[in-house]
């Protein structure tokens, strides 16, 4: 990706304390998405909805 958005610290560590199996199913495009991006694909929330905590 071309252009850096900032990185929330908080999904940073999110991000780290994922599971390595689940850290090595994203790919590269999805894993800077879940740190930056406003809206996440369907296929992150599928890969990720046993972490995701509903409101």
């Amino acid at each position: 990706m071309t252009d850096k958005k900032k990185i929330d610290k908080e999904r940073q560590m999110s991000y780290d304390s994922l599971p390595p199996n689940i850290k090595d199913s994203l790919t590269e495009e999805e894993k800077q998405l879940f740190l930056t991006a406003e809206k996440w694909p369907d296929s992150l929330f599928e890969k990720l909805e046993e972490f995701i905590v509903k409101d």
